[in-house]
C-alpha cells in the first residue's frame, strides 16, 4: 500500500509521467540528459589523471625537442665507435637547432625564431603561452573555460567539443520552446522559468553556433586562431600572396591533417617555398576545377 501512495503522490506532482503514451518520451528526454552527464562526470571518475595529462602532457615544443634529441642520442650511442652521453646529447640539440631552423624561408634572423622565455628555437606555427608557461606546437589560442591551450594535439578535440555543446543548446532550447508552447495548465513561475532559461540558452547558443563555424573554417583552411588574427604581423607569413594561406594543402588534406593531428603530435610542419605559394594564387582553370585543385 505505501507503494501505490508513493507512485500516486508522484504523479500528481509530474502528472506527464501519468499517461502511458508520453511516459515513454518523458524517459527517453530523461535517460538522455542522464547519459549525457554520467558519461562525462564517470570519464573523469574512472580516469582521475584526464587533467593533468590535459595540461601536462601537451603538444609542446620542449617535448617535441626532447624526442628529437633522444632519438638522435639513441641513434648515436648504438653506432659503433660513437662519443660519450654529453657529446651525443649536445649533436642532439644541434640537430633540433638545424631542423627547427630549416622549417623556415631562407635569411630569416634567428632572434625570431627564438622564444625569449625558453630559450629555444620554435617550430613554425608555435607561440609562447603566458598562461601555461610553455610554446605550443601549431598554437590555436589559450582556452580560459578548459584552462589549457588549444594546439596541435587538441585543436580536433576541441572542435568536437563545441560541436557537442552546439548540438546540446539547440535540443535543450527545443524542449523549453515546446514547453512553453504547449496548451497544458502551467503555474505563472514555470513559464517565468522556462522563459528566462529559453532566452540564457539562446544568448549561449549564439556565440557557440559562431565559434563552431569559425573553428570549423579555419579546420578547411589549415589556419589557427592566432595565424588569422595576426595576419601579416607574423614574419613568415608576410611573403605570402594576399588571400593565400601558407599550410592550406586543400580541404581533404587540410581536415585529414585536422583529424589526424593526434597521431603525430609532433610532427613538424615547413613553411613553403615562395614558388609553391605563387602557384597556389594562380587563378583557377577549366583543368583544375575537374582535377579538384581545391580539395
Amino acid at each position: 500500500m505505501p507503494t501505490f501512495g508513493l507512485a500516486d503522490s508522484f504523479f500528481r506532482r509530474f502528472p506527464s509521467f501519468a499517461d502511458r503514451d508520453k511516459r515513454l518520451e518523458q524517459c527517453i528526454k530523461v535517460v538522455w540528459i542522464l547519459l549525457h552527464v554520467v558519461s562525462v562526470g564517470g570519464l573523469f571518475l574512472c580516469d582521475t589523471d584526464l587533467i593533468w595529462r590535459a595540461k601536462d602532457h601537451a603538444w609542446n615544443v620542449l617535448d617535441a625537442m626532447k624526442i628529437a634529441t633522444e632519438t638522435h642520442v639513441n641513434s648515436t650511442q648504438s653506432a659503433p665507435g660513437t662519443g660519450n652521453m654529453s657529446t651525443s646529447w649536445r649533436n642532439g640539440s644541434s640537430l633540433w637547432s638545424k631542423l627547427a631552423t630549416d622549417l623556415y624561408p631562407p635569411g630569416l634572423p634567428s632572434r625570431i625564431t627564438t622564444c625569449a622565455d625558453c630559450h629555444i628555437i620554435q617550430p613554425p606555427r608555435s607561440k609562447h603561452c603566458h598562461d601555461c608557461h610553455q610554446c605550443v606546437l601549431r598554437f590555436d589560442h589559450h582556452c580560459l573555460w578548459l584552462g589549457t591551450c588549444i594546439g596541435k594535439g587538441n585543436h580536433s578535440r576541441y572542435w568536437w567539443y563545441i560541436f557537442e555543446e552546439t548540438i546540446l543548446c539547440i535540443w535543450t532550447a527545443i524542449l523549453y520552446l515546446a514547453f512553453l508552447r504547449s496548451k497544458a495548465m502551467k503555474a505563472w513561475w514555470k513559464d517565468f522559468f522556462g522563459t528566462v532559461m529559453f532566452v540564457v540558452l539562446i544568448i549561449c547558443l549564439l556565440p557557440l553556433l559562431a565559434l563552431l563555424l569559425f573553428q570549423s573554417y579555419l579546420a578547411l583552411t589549415n589556419q589557427t586562431t592566432y595565424e588569422f588574427i595576426r595576419g601579416r604581423r607574423i614574419d613568415y607569413l608576410r611573403g605570402a600572396p594576399a588571400g593565400i594561406h601558407p599550410f592550406r594543402k586543400g580541404m581533404c588534406a587540410n581536415l585529414y591533417s585536422f583529424c589526424c593531428s593526434c597521431n603525430s603530435k609532433y610532427t613538424l610542419e615547413a613553411v613553403p617555398s615562395r614558388e609553391e605559394l605563387e602557384a597556389r594564387a594562380r587563378p583557377y582553370t577549366c583543368l583544375d576545377i575537374a582535377c579538384c585543385r581545391c580539395c
